[in-house]
């Protein structure tokens, strides 16, 4: 049992850039690279493990072949690899849209609904979110906005900065807007329901939208959001922890490194690191591997006490 490094799998959506090819030194095979799923078991981007003796495999394949036991007892007690992580770069607007429960999911689409994290890396200075609706409406009401393009009128526009936090559960009407680059913490699915997407053409033709699933599901009821991470900066031995968010799916932490730290997988859950800024070097036992701004490490459940070293700012997750 060793940690094991992720070569990322790499999106081309319309609306994508190209900073995570120029800030993260990323090797996308794309001339518009728009998300980098670094911690992925979805069959719509696997990631692949670049050291070890399990080299070349993808981890869903290494996970299905050492036991749930590398997911510890809480990740084991899920019927799927919970989580899904991505960087994503928004050079343009995302669609708006929404996401399934896994009840609706599972009846639906035959795979678990959305619940996700955003954390907002870097932006525009005048850069913003959508969600959620401005004022309760009905399905009737929602279907008419939809209808005469005047959708935008009833969201929440939400200005962003670097370090909030939003928690976008299942249900929740949201977009990420132009110039803004995050990481994203999400329940491992890929299902969205598009409801608007500016008009734009693919091919010469509108991307599809799902507005008839979007009205069974959308939450229509007027929410508030504030984009502050859950937990308070707490520093030890010069290095400093913030909690982000937690729910039943997963926690993050974002840990800052000044010098020397360590970080325990231990039996209760798997623990994936990526790094956000800075650089460092992880080592456990024989294993030394590089942890580069945009590089992914996953910790099996049980491994132990991993020692990072360098300058470096980490996303935790674990379940």
């Amino acid at each position: 049992m060793v940690p094991l490094k992720l070569k990322p799998a790499f999106k081309d959506y319309i609306w994508g850039g190209n900073r995570l090819v120029q800030l993260f030194g990323m090797e996308s095979p794309y001339d518009k690279t728009a998300e980098a799923w670094v911690l992925s078991c979805h069959p719509d981007g696997e990631n692949v493990i670049q050291n070890g003796t399990f080299a070349g495999r993808t981890l869903s394949d290494v996970l299905q072949n050492e036991g749930k036991a590398w997911l510890g007892t809480h990740g084991s007690a899920f019927s799927f690899f919970p989580v899904l992580i991505k960087l994503i770069d928004a050079k343009d607007n995302l669609s708006v849209q929404v996401h399934p429960s896994d009840d609706y999911a599972l009846q639906n689409e035959n795979q678990y609904g959305k619940t996700e994290a955003w954390y907002i890396l870097d932006c525009d200075d005048d850069a913003e979110i959508i969600y959620g609706v401005n004022r309760d409406l009905t399905k009737e009401q929602f279907r008419a906005a939809i209808e005469n393009n005047t959708l935008l009128d009833c969201v929440n526009r939400v200005k962003v900065k670097p370090g909030d936090l939003f928690f976008i559960a299942s249900g929740t009407l949201h977009a990420i807007c132009k110039g803004i680059l995050l990481a994203e913490v999400q329940q491992n699915s890929n299902v969205t329901y598009r409801v608007y997407d500016y008009g734009r053409l693919q091919n010469g033709k509108p991307r599809e939208l799902h507005i008839e699933k979007a009205l069974d599901v959308t939450n229509l009821c007027a929410i508030d959001c504030s984009g502050k991470p859950l937990g308070k900066p707490e520093t030890k031995d010069g290095n400093t922890e913030t909690l982000l968010t937690q729910c039943d799916l997963f926690t993050v932490h974002r840990l800052n490194v000044a010098q020397q730290a360590t970080v325990t997988a231990d039996e209760t859950s798997f623990v994936s690191l990526v790094a956000i800024d800075g650089n460092g070097v992880l080592t456990h036992g024989d294993t030394v591997l590089t942890l580069y701004k945009g590089e992914s490490i996953f910790l099996p459940a049980g491994l132990g006490d991993v020692e990072i070293l360098g300058n470096v700012s980490l996303l935790v997750t674990t379940v």
